[in-house]
Protein backbone atom coordinates (compact mmCIF):
# COMPACT_ATOMS: atom_id res chain seq x y z
CA UNK A 1 0.00 0.00 0.00
CA UNK A 2 1.20 3.24 -1.00
CA UNK A 3 0.60 6.70 1.84
CA UNK A 4 -1.81 7.60 -0.21
CA UNK A 5 -4.00 5.14 -0.12
CA UNK A 6 -3.04 4.87 3.82
CA UNK A 7 -3.88 8.37 4.51
CA UNK A 8 -7.67 7.93 2.56
CA UNK A 9 -8.10 4.45 4.28
CA UNK A 10 -7.65 6.33 7.92
CA UNK A 11 -9.65 9.01 6.66
CA UNK A 12 -12.21 7.39 5.62
CA UNK A 13 -12.34 5.08 8.80
CA UNK A 14 -12.00 8.80 10.98
CA UNK A 15 -15.00 9.58 8.72
CA UNK A 16 -16.78 6.59 9.56
CA UNK A 17 -15.95 7.21 13.49
CA UNK A 18 -17.18 10.47 13.83
CA UNK A 19 -20.79 9.81 11.90
CA UNK A 20 -20.68 6.98 14.90
CA UNK A 21 -20.14 9.17 17.65
CA UNK A 22 -22.26 11.60 16.22
CA UNK A 23 -24.98 9.26 15.99
CA UNK A 24 -24.53 7.76 19.51
CA UNK A 25 -24.71 11.40 20.71
CA UNK A 26 -28.18 11.86 19.01
CA UNK A 27 -29.28 8.85 20.48
CA UNK A 28 -28.33 9.93 24.01
CA UNK A 29 -29.51 13.17 23.82
CA UNK A 30 -32.48 13.29 25.93
CA UNK A 31 -34.32 16.27 25.38
CA UNK A 32 -33.98 15.77 21.58
CA UNK A 33 -35.37 12.35 21.94
CA UNK A 34 -38.01 13.43 23.89
CA UNK A 35 -38.86 16.04 21.48
CA UNK A 36 -39.09 13.85 18.53
CA UNK A 37 -41.62 11.13 20.94
CA UNK A 38 -43.80 14.28 21.81
CA UNK A 39 -43.78 15.15 17.72
CA UNK A 40 -44.74 11.20 16.99
CA UNK A 41 -47.55 11.56 19.63
CA UNK A 42 -48.83 14.90 18.41
CA UNK A 43 -49.06 13.29 14.36
CA UNK A 44 -51.13 10.48 15.79
CA UNK A 45 -53.18 12.04 17.80
CA UNK A 46 -53.93 13.93 14.81
CA UNK A 47 -54.02 11.48 12.66
CA UNK A 48 -56.51 9.46 14.50
CA UNK A 49 -57.64 10.90 18.08
CA UNK A 50 -59.55 7.56 19.01
CA UNK A 51 -56.96 5.35 20.14
CA UNK A 52 -55.74 8.75 22.64
CA UNK A 53 -59.28 9.32 23.67
CA UNK A 54 -60.18 5.69 24.80
CA UNK A 55 -56.84 5.20 26.37
CA UNK A 56 -57.25 8.79 27.76
CA UNK A 57 -60.43 7.40 29.35
CA UNK A 58 -59.32 3.94 30.56
CA UNK A 59 -56.65 5.95 32.52
CA UNK A 60 -58.97 8.50 34.02
CA UNK A 61 -61.27 5.22 35.08
CA UNK A 62 -58.85 3.26 36.44
CA UNK A 63 -56.95 6.26 39.12
CA UNK A 64 -61.20 6.93 40.20
CA UNK A 65 -61.23 3.32 40.39
CA UNK A 66 -58.15 3.20 42.40
CA UNK A 67 -58.63 6.22 44.40
CA UNK A 68 -62.65 5.03 45.31
CA UNK A 69 -61.09 1.57 46.63
CA UNK A 70 -58.46 3.42 48.77
CA UNK A 71 -61.45 5.58 50.47
CA UNK A 72 -64.11 3.06 50.74
CA UNK A 73 -62.11 -0.14 51.85
CA UNK A 74 -61.94 -1.30 55.30
CA UNK A 75 -58.41 -1.79 54.92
Amino acid sequence: MSTNDLQAQVAATRADLENTLDAIEDKLNVPKQLGKLGKKAEDSYEENPVPWIIGATAVAISVVGVVAWALFSDD
